[in-house]
């Protein structure tokens, strides 16, 4: 079979299809306001992309309970305030022929507590972040809040949803034996740490429409967790039949496992050897130029995710598609021209955090 075109369209089991391989990745940026509302820098930073041609745009983070915020202005979706700023923004992504999906978030141990105004929690008290042990009736609220974000995002017009089970956030810290330290239902063994996600999985799709999408990011090491624990899971989603499409965060698409007893070949390849059933798989980390982005799409995967990039340039996809050999933008750049690209002061300030990323003029 030949290998797909990035601007080959990709159709999904449920929801539209995408008119392109290229998604948006959903970007921490700080512009939204204190409540978690949306704001008009949010706003255009988002539709930026969509009208750049990306053919699904994803939302930042947004957390599911106030408390499980993870970095200042965040994107919310714990309260129906919120439904308002959502729904502006799907409709305007829609708009420009692109998937709209909303990512849900939970910080878990990584939620600052001076942000939150309390404790952060964890699946174990955890000494080093200081946060405290969930309680088992605490777990189950957390599911009920993934599950009520969703609708929400449904209500507000996004044509899915991506939970997001990565980066050492609360979900991810379930997953991992080594943070979970549980003796309850959602602890212990592989299947007790993923019971959690697929529970959140199960009620979406229970509670949203027939053809609403489900996504889930997953990142298969550091933060305590173990390869074969993440293919396990895979292959569960792979063969349930409840969700579209897997992102896969990979930090380099090409690296090696940092276990050594699995290195030899690409962490990409334990996942793309699996048979992935009608569930739609894509990769992220470190794609920055076209032939970057073709060497991951060739693979074996169905999309790619850029993140970098797509801060650098808004229009990458049509950029890609008027000449594919286009030579993208370096850094560092200059403030003044991230300013230029959509993103406000707020934004800007975040990417300084960014090693080489803004050059101080």
């Amino acid at each position: 079979m030949p290998k797909p075109s990035l601007l080959e369209p990709l159709s999904f089991s449920r929801g539209p299809t995408m008119k392109n391989r290229f998604m948006l990745a959903p970007l921490t940026n700080c512009q939204s306001h204190d409540d978690g509302t949306l704001s008009d820098e949010e706003f255009h930073w988002l539709t930026m992309r969509a009208q750049g041609g990306f053919g699904l745009t994803m939302t930042c983070a947004a957390h599911v309970q106030a408390t499980g915020q993870g970095f200042p202005g965040q994107l919310g979706a714990f309260s129906d305030k919120h439904i308002s700023g959502l729904s502006r923004i799907a409709e305007a992504i829609k708009q420009h022929d692109s998937i709209a999906i909303c990512q849900l978030h939970h910080a878990g141990m990584r939620s600052p507590a001076d942000l939150i105004g309390t404790t952060p929690v964890c699946p174990s008290a955890n000494e080093e972040t200081g946060a405290r042990a969930l309680t088992h009736g605490e777990v189950k609220q957390v599911v009920a809040d993934f599950i009520a974000a969703a609708v929400r995002a449904e209500s507000a017009g996004f044509h899915g949803i991506e939970v997001h089970g990565a980066h050492g956030y609360l979900l991810c810290q379930f997953l991992s034996p080594e943070l979970n330290q549980r003796s309850d239902e959602y602890g212990g063994n592989r299947e007790n740490r993923s019971r959690i996600m697929l529970e959140i999985i199960d009620g979406i799709r229970q509670a949203c429409s027939a053809d609403f999408m489900i996504g889930v990011r997953l990142s298969p090491e550091r933060f305590g967790l173990q390869l074969d624990d993440i293919v396990a899971l895979t292959d569960i989603l792979f063969g349930q039949n409840q969700i579209e499409f897997l992102d896969m965060s990979l930090w380099d698409v090409l690296k090696e496992p940092i276990e050594e007893n699995k290195q030899g070949r690409s962490l990409l390849s334990y996942f793309t050897e699996l048979d992935r059933r009608d569930v739609r798989l894509g990769i992220a980390g470190k794609i920055r130029t076209p032939e970057e982005a073709e060497r991951a799409l060739a693979e074996n995967v169905d999309w790619i995710m850029l993140g970098r990039a797509a801060i650098l340039q808004h229009n990458f996809p049509n950029l890609y598609a008027q000449s594919r050999g286009f030579t993208p933008v370096a850094t560092p750049v200059t403030a003044d021209y991230l300013a230029a690209e959509g993103l406000s002061e707020k934004f800007i300030n975040y990417m300084r955090s960014w090693h080489g990323f803004v050059v101080e003029e």
